[in-house]
């Protein structure tokens, strides 16, 4: 296991994975729709190679050969960059990077993930959101909550990227389960935030229509109307 941790580290820290490199593997795998590990071993060095010639790129290699070659060059950098980098590493650089990541890590996140939800969620709601207990996030998927007569409205902070947008209706309805069961238990409903990282680095609400179907939630509770 340790061995395949520093291999995993080692190529995406040097892009040995990347499409450049070793193809579109997942576009590929899917158009070629394999059902053995041999079918597909056999189309996509058919397709490698292809590529490689239409780049020409390494056209002295066969597409096995590159990937021997891609593995020589990942052998290099954990035998010799990684090796030297961890010689260097002293018990003081231990001791100052667990204290960093407990303190100053910690507090990051902290003032980013409030920022983002504490920050704007409560400015815009003039509500009070607390820290949902552990048991809701594994039983109900929920981060934080609001109380309103002493029910519950719960919030899921779900980070993505764009690439991941069009998954959104499927996260929802995985999520629908376990946020019925909360309502049934507690009242309110549970909504999801999406949580994207903009071009500028800063983290936003994706999906900001929710800051308003959240205020209608509590204009329910606060009037005692039922749900259908």
């Amino acid at each position: 296991m340790a061995k395949e941790w520093i291999l995993n580290m080692a190529t995406n820290r040097w892009g040995l994975n990347k499409k450049s490199m070793v193809g579109p593997v997942a576009q590929w795998i899917r158009e070629v729709s394999p059902k053995t590990p041999e079918e597909w071993e056999k189309a996509y060095l058919k397709l490698l190679e292809e590529r490689l010639i239409k780049n020409e790129k390494d056209l002295n290699l066969t597409a096995k050969e590159y990937l021997e070659d891609i593995g020589r060059k990942l052998f290099v950098k954990v035998s010799e960059v990684i090796r030297s980098e961890i010689e260097e590493v002293t018990e003081k650089d231990c001791i100052n990077y667990i204290y960093q990541l407990v303190i100053d890590r910690t507090f990051q996140g902290y003032t980013t993930e409030r920022d983002t939800i504490y920050g704007r969620l409560e400015e815009e709601l003039g509500v009070k959101i607390l820290p949902a207990p552990d048991e809701w996030d594994r039983l109900f998927n929920v981060d934080f909550y609001i109380e309103i007569n002493k029910k519950f409205i719960g919030i899921q902070i779900k980070p993505i990227t764009y690439e991941h947008t069009p998954q959104i209706h499927n996260w929802l309805e995985w999520l629908s389960k376990s946020h019925t069961k909360f309502t049934e238990q507690y009242g309110g409903k549970v909504f999801v935030v999406f949580s994207i990282t903009s071009k500028n680095g800063k983290k936003e609400i994706y999906n900001k229509e929710i800051i308003e179907s959240i205020r209608e939630e509590i204009n329910r509770l606060n009037s005692n109307i039922i749900l259908p």
